[in-house]
C-alpha cells in the first residue's frame, strides 16, 4: 500500500469512528455529576415553570423524570444511528445484518459500562431499567437505519413530487 493510500485510509477511519467516540464522550460526561437529577431538576423545574406558568409544581416532577428518560432513549438512539453509518462506510456495503448485530452488542456493554461508571458517581445510581431504555434506543437507532436505507423513509418531499 502506498503512503498516500494509507494516509487516506487513516483520514477515512478517522472520519468514519471520530463521531462515534465524540458521542460516546458525550454519553459519558453526561453520567457525570453535573447531569444528576438534582441538578437538571433545578434548571428543568425553571424552565418548565417559566414556559408553562400555570403548571403546579408537583407536575414538574414527572415530567422532568420522562424528559430524562427520553434523553437515555435518544443519546443511544443517535449512538447506534453513528455506529451503523461507520460500519456502512468501513465495508462499503449498504446494509449487513451482522452490522446491526454489532452495533446492538456495542449499545448493551456501552450502557452496562454507563450505569457502571454511575455508581462510582455519588450523586448518581445505577439502573437496570436505564440499560434497557438504552438498547430500545439502540434498537429504534438501528431500524431507522434499516428503513432510512430502504428508501421507507424518504424526504416527505419527495413522496410529494411523486404524486
Amino acid at each position: 500500500m502506498r503512503i498516500a493510500d494509507r494516509r487516506h485510509h487513516w483520514k477515512t477511519r478517522i472520519k468514519n469512528w471520530l463521531p462515534v467516540c465524540a458521542w460516546a464522550s458525550l454519553i459519558f460526561f453526561f453520567s457525570t455529576d453535573h447531569f444528576s437529577s438534582a441538578n437538571t431538576a433545578q434548571i428543568f423545574g425553571s424552565l418548565l415553570s417559566w414556559l408553562f406558568p400555570e403548571i403546579p409544581a408537583e407536575d414538574i416532577a414527572p415530567v422532568h423524570g420522562a424528559m430524562r428518560k427520553l434523553g437515555h432513549w435518544s443519546e443511544y438512539f443517535v449512538l447506534a444511528v453513528l455506529m451503523l453509518r461507520a460500519l456502512r462506510n468501513e465495508t462499503g456495503k449498504k446494509w449487513e445484518l451482522r452490522h446491526a448485530g454489532y452495533t446492538l452488542v456495542f449499545i448493551l456493554l456501552f450502557a452496562l459500562s454507563d450505569e457502571l461508571h454511575q455508581t462510582f458517581v455519588p450523586s448518581r445510581t445505577a439502573s437496570f431499567g436505564d440499560v434497557m431504555i438504552d438498547v430500545v434506543g439502540g434498537i429504534c437507532g438501528i431500524f431507522w437505519m434499516v428503513w432510512y436505507g430502504r428508501g421507507i423513509l424518504a424526504p416527505l418531499t419527495s413522496r410529494i413530487k411523486k404524486n
